[in-house]
């Protein structure tokens, strides 16, 4: 089972997201004003999911494709042991605990302009 959340704000104007099986299981706006970027809008809305496993290929791709590439995105899910950091255009896969991998992610999205702490995402194993 994949799962995770998308800010549905670093979705691109117009972009869809079809991803078969997927199910939205939270949905929430939170008032994010003192950790955003100036360039990123003060409230959220956060939508958390689950997908089937065969789901993986289409929702790193649509999300690829539909993350804002200019406004400092990013999301990220679990698929089995494996944290999944999609960047438009660029995606990290790595063993839960595994810093060099989480290290590589986040430096990527520093250089291009993520807010440090934006790049803070919880990173253990899903038996922990």
């Amino acid at each position: 089972m994949l799962t995770g959340r998308i800010i549905l704000e670093s979705l691109r104007v117009g972009s869809e997201l079809r991803i078969p099986g997927l199910v939205a299981t939270w949905v929430s706006r939170q008032d994010v004003s003192s950790s955003t970027a100036s360039f990123q809008p003060e409230v959220w809305t956060l939508l958390d999911f689950e997908a089937p496993d065969d789901a993986y290929d289409a929702l790193v791709e649509g999300l690829s494709g539909a993350l804002a590439a200019d406004q400092g995105w990013y999301a990220d899910f679990r698929a089995g042991d494996d944290h999944v950091v999609v960047y438009p255009g660029r995606v990290f896969r790595y063993r839960h605990g595994d810093p060099a991998g989480r290290d590589e992610a986040r430096e990527y999205g520093r250089k291009e302009g993520i807010p440090a702490g934006q790049l803070d995402w919880e990173d253990t194993s899903p038996s922990t």
